[in-house]
């Protein structure tokens, strides 16, 4: 079904010059973006993944939507969310034993405006070995989300349309990379998830590079 719905999609999918994907991008590029699409099992048509063209290689970008429809799949996952912080909020936190916990977040309805956003969190609650239920909680000011922005092509544009979502996307996968690391799920799971998340993670080679090395 993913795969159904992602060939759809691509089909009325342009690159810049409002030419087809499907026409100027390259085959490996597409079957490696449909490849990461069906390992995870996420759905264009849902909203779960994006397909964005860089010249004639054609990446796949997950969406906020699509990482919590995979981490929630993990085994000791009961659930994930992820929030803005608005200027006026009352947001409280603290650091015990290197864990981050929120004590308080109060929102002021008025002040819900995507000019005032001046942070992010993630709470993944899961269960431990002994049943327990735990939280991983990740935070972000925007001077740390914007610099995540920067090292994407498309991050900034893409943020200023959405920003409370992308927001959002940054947070959630800046929490999940360590948590899901740390899964024994699938290992092509965990390699798809980190090819789809965009600039979130430093150190992750680029589409182009992986296809030139499977290439060889």
């Amino acid at each position: 079904n993913a795969l159904k719905s992602a060939f759809l999609v691509l089909q009325e999918t342009l690159d810049r010059d409002k030419k087809p994907v499907l026409q100027t991008c390259s085959k490996e590029s597409i079957a490696y973006a449909l490849l990461n699409t069906v390992i995870q099992g996420l759905s264009p048509v849902k909203k779960q993944i994006y397909y964005i063209p860089y010249g004639k290689i054609l990446t796949a970008m997950r969406s906020y939507h699509g990482t919590r429809a995979i981490i929630k799949r993990l085994k000791n996952v009961i659930d994930v969310n992820a929030e803005v912080i608005f200027s006026d909020d009352i947001f409280e936190y603290e650091i015990i034993c290197g864990r981050k916990t929120i004590k308080k977040h109060i929102q002021n309805f008025k002040n819900i405006d995507t000019k005032n956003i001046v942070g992010a969190y993630c709470v993944i609650e899961y269960q431990d070995k002994n049943s327990e239920k735990l939280q991983f909680i990740e935070i972000m000011n925007m001077s740390q989300i914007q610099k995540s922005w920067s090292k994407s092509k498309t991050g900034g544009s893409v943020a200023k349309e959405f920003p409370e979502e992308m927001c959002k996307r940054t947070v959630i996968n800046r929490a999940c990379k360590s948590f899901i690391n740390t899964s024994d799920d699938s290992d092509l799971l965990i390699d798809a998830f980190h090819k789809t998340s965009g600039a979130d993670f430093e150190n992750e080679k680029s589409v182009s590079e992986e296809i030139a090395e499977n290439a060889n």
